[in-house]
C-alpha cells in the first residue's frame, strides 16, 4: 500500500467526481434490473411440497406466513454435513435484523437445507440466528430447484473436477462441514422468490453464484475499503463462522 499514488486534496476531489459518475450509472443499471426482475413472467409450483418446521410439518403456501411473498435462501445442508457451509453462514448472520423491516412490506423470508430438522436446529442455535429455518428432506423441493443432487449425480457432474483435484475453497469447506468434497457439492447455494395469489404458489425469481452477493453484507462494504476484498485467487477461503475467527 505505501507504493499507492498520493495527490492534492482538488487533484483527488476531481477523480472522485468522475467516479461518482460512474457510481450513479451503476445505481441506475441496478434500478433497472430490479425492474426487469418484478417483470419476469410467473411459473405455477405444481406439487405440493412439505416441510418440517419447528411447528411441524408445512406446505410451502404455510411457509409464507400469512403474507404474499415468500424469499427462499438454499443453504448448503446435506444430509452428510456435520455443519452448515461456512459461506452460506456468513451470509445468514445479517438476516435476523431485517426480518421485521421484510414483514413490514408484506415479505416472508426462510431458509431451506436438505439435513434433517434437528440438525438444523442445533446449527441455528450454535449461531445464535433466530430466521426461520425448515427441511426439505422429505421432499423433492431442492432437487426439482436444482440446488441438491445425489451423490451419483455429483460425481457425474463434477467428475473432470474431481479427478483433477477439487479448488482448496472446496477442500476447505467439506472438511469445514464435516463431510467430503462429494459430499459437500451434493448441494448449492441459491435464492428462489415466490408469490402467493389466491391460494397459489408461483415461482418469480431465483439466482445462484455470484448473484447471491446481495445476502454477503461484507463484500459491499469490503469493496469500499483500501485494500478491497483482499482475497487474491483465493476466493471466499477466508470466511469463517463468526465463532471461529
Amino acid at each position: 500500500m505505501a507504493d499507492h499514488e498520493v495527490v492534492s486534496r482538488e487533484e483527488w476531489a476531481a477523480l472522485r467526481e468522475k467516479l461518482l459518475a460512474r457510481e450513479k450509472e451503476h445505481t441506475r443499471l441496478g434500478d433497472e434490473l430490479a425492474r426487469q426482475r418484478r417483470e419476469l413472467p410467473w411459473v405455477r409450483v405444481e406439487k405440493e411440497y412439505r416441510f418440517d418446521t419447528d411447528d411441524g410439518t408445512h406446505t410451502l403456501a404455510e411457509l409464507f406466513d400469512g403474507r404474499s411473498q415468500l424469499l427462499v435462501y438454499h443453504f448448503m445442508f446435506g444430509p452428510s454435513y456435520e455443519a452448515g457451509c461456512p459461506t452460506c453462514s456468513s451470509m445468514a448472520d445479517t438476516i435476523d435484523g431485517a426480518l421485521p423491516h421484510l414483514h413490514a412490506r408484506d415479505v416472508t423470508m426462510t431458509y431451506v437445507s436438505q439435513a434433517p430438522l434437528e440438525k438444523l436446529q442445533a446449527y441455528k442455535r450454535r449461531m445464535g440466528w433466530q430466521m426461520p429455518w425448515v427441511s426439505s428432506a422429505d421432499s423433492d423441493f431442492n432437487f426439482d430447484l436444482g440446488y441438491s443432487r445425489t451423490e451419483e449425480q455429483t460425481r457425474e457432474a463434477f467428475a473432470p473436477m474431481l479427478e483433477a483435484g477439487p479448488p482448496p475453497v472446496l477442500d476447505h469447506n467439506a472438511r469445514s462441514t464435516g463431510t467430503d468434497v462429494t459430499g459437500y457439492l451434493s448441494q448449492g447455494p441459491g435464492f428462489s422468490v415466490f408469490v402467493l395469489d389466491d391460494g397459489t404458489a408461483y415461482q418469480t425469481y431465483g439466482t445462484t453464484a455470484r448473484g447471491l452477493e446481495f445476502l454477503m453484507g461484507y463484500y459491499g462494504i469490503l469493496d469500499r475499503a483500501p485494500k478491497g476484498r483482499d482475497e487474491g485467487g483465493e476466493s471466499q477461503i477466508w470466511i469463517r463462522r463468526h465463532d471461529e475467527y
